[in-house]
Order: structure tokens, then C-alpha cells, then sequence
């Protein structure tokens, strides 16, 4: 399942074997072998790919058939009470600009 979900997101992006491994750090031939299922993917290097390819790492790994889970918000510790709603405002504004910085440096 990984293998193919693999390779159906790289190709719907329009990305190439080399794409990959650039965004990776690595040989084009040892990204192949991710998509090939010669070689295991750690941890590290499936969060990656998620964000590359925009969806969640369960979805790569089979274990949900949505690509990406709703947003439905931030949890904070302490409860609600702690931060007043222009706190909050702020901290989500944040949030979503890291989001967004963080899509540019994968491209």
C-alpha cells in the first residue's frame, strides 16, 4: 500500500524521482527504493514525505483512506481559560504562518 501511495501522490504533483530525493537529501536511487519497497522508511524521513506530498503520514502508510484529516482546530494546555480569544487569535495566526513557510521550504 505505502509503495504505491507512494508513487500515485509523486506523480499527481508532477514530481520526478530526482524531485524526491532533492527534497530529501538523498540519491535518486535511494529514494527509488522507498517507491520500489526495497528499502524501509524511518520515521523522519515518512513525516517528510507527508509534507511534501501534503497529506498524512497514516494515509502513506494505509492506515486511513483520507489523504488529509480536517483541521478542527489547536489544543492548548491548560484549558480555555487560560488564554483570552485575542490570545488564541494570535497563537492560531502564528500557527498558520509556520504552516505556510514550512509548504515553501518543501517545494
Amino acid at each position: 500500500m505505502f509503495t504505491d501511495r507512494l508513487t500515485q501522490l509523486r506523480l499527481s504533483k508532477g514530481l520526478t524521482h530526482q524531485d524526491m530525493a532533492d527534497k530529501l537529501g538523498m540519491t535518486r536511487q535511494g529514494y527509488g527504493h522507498y517507491e520500489s519497497g526495497k528499502r524501509t522508511v524511518d520515521s523522519e524521513t515518512l513525516a517528510t514525505l507527508a509534507d511534501i506530498l501534503e497529506v498524512d503520514a497514516d494515509y502513506l502508510l494505509g492506515r486511513t483512506s483520507q489523504p488529509k484529516h480536517e483541521e478542527t482546530g489547536i489544543a492548548f494546555y491548560g484549558g480555555p481559560d487560560q488564554y483570552s480569544q485575542d490570545e488564541i487569535e494570535v497563537m492560531e495566526a502564528a500557527l498558520r504562518a509556520y504552516r505556510e513557510q514550512k509548504k515553501k521550504l518543501l517545494r
